[in-house]
């Protein structure tokens, strides 16, 4: 800090909350500015105010189809050129009907967020709805996925293995939890990585890093993680092994399985490493004849530690 020489100016965000009228503590700010725009589909909630960053004159444009893609069709769009200078300038339409040609590259995009009727509501807490995700049925189920981000237990700033990435819902619903949070999903079969690319993106969360591999292997070279999850291929040579050597002092450890194998490897690990070792068993009324009944899904069996300092 000793060696700048800081000239205090108001910023484009106070400028663009004075010009709405917007208190700008109830703002919340996306920067596309070097960013990916599609991160702006994690602050789409009904009736929130957000700010928008823009690099170029292309920016109003691209997030109004955002808006209409994500269900955000009836959204009121402001687009706040040069503010502060003598030229300023402001454009209002709705992104359902946008239209304005490409203005001033130097812009701020303020957005009143207005779900559309049947749009899906996405809340903030973990267990987004399982349509909310394009799957091919390797997906964490909302209940135990919500019990699973539970125990992981985000905290801003810290990096999450999704190893066996599936449809990525994990790392998905673990960077959606605070904007700082990191995370890497690990999966082997190229078509479902690239359908965690997509759900990150649609979800809002596009900084996640998928990475295109088998585990262990794909795991060499990775940031040293705060927790990891394992979905898939718990009885793979090493993989356990591997996982809890790259966890420092503190870290968690969640892995989840449905067969009699896994579990039977999870609980050797349970008796010599503690943690806990939790049955989750979810079941959902359906139709039988003209009555309702219960339909077991099959219960998944969850060991979730934190690794103590005596262990190396």
């Amino acid at each position: 800090p000793a060696a700048l020489h800081v000239l205090p100016h108001p910023s484009s965000v106070s400028y663009a909350c004075a010009r709405m009228g917007w208190a700008m503590q109830d703002v919340e700010v996306v920067s596309a500015v070097g960013r990916d725009p599609a991160a702006l589909a994690g602050a789409l909630h009904d009736g929130r105010r957000v700010l928008v960053l823009a690099p170029d004159a292309a920016t109003p444009s691209r997030i109004a189809e955002l808006l209409r893609e994500r269900g955000y069709g009836p959204s009121r769009m402001t687009v706040l050129e040069q503010l502060g200078g003598p030229t300023e300038h402001r454009v209002d339409g709705v992104a359902g009907t946008w239209s304005a040609p490409a203005g001033d590259p130097l812009n701020v995009v303020a957005v009143e967020c207005v779900r559309a009727a049947g749009t899906p509501r996405l809340p903030v807490v973990p267990g987004l709805p399982d349509d909310a995700y394009e799957h091919d049925g390797q997906l964490t189920k909302k209940y135990v996925r919500a019990a699973t981000l539970a125990a992981l237990a985000p905290a801003p700033g810290e990096l999450l293995w999704d190893v066996g990435g599936g449809s990525g819902s994990i790392a998905v619903e673990w960077l959606r939890a605070h904007r700082a949070c990191r995370a890497v999903s690990v999966e082997r079969d190229p078509v479902r990585a690239g359908r965690i690319t997509r759900n990150a993106r649609a979800l809002g969360v596009p900084r996640l890093k998928v990475v295109t591999g088998a585990a262990p292997g794909a795991l060499a070279g990775l940031p040293v993680p705060d927790a990891v999850f394992i979905g898939g291929g718990l009885t793979g040579a090493g993989l356990l092994e591997t996982c809890w050597a790259a966890l420092p002092t503190g870290g968690r450890l969640v892995a989840n399985t449905v067969t009699l194998e896994s579990e039977a490897l999870l609980t050797e690990w349970y008796r010599r490493h503690g943690g806990e070792l939790t049955r989750l068993a979810v079941a959902q009324a359906v139709p039988v004849g003209s009555f309702t009944g219960w339909r077991q899904a099959m219960p998944v069996t969850q060991w979730s530690v934190t690794k103590p300092a005596e262990h190396t």
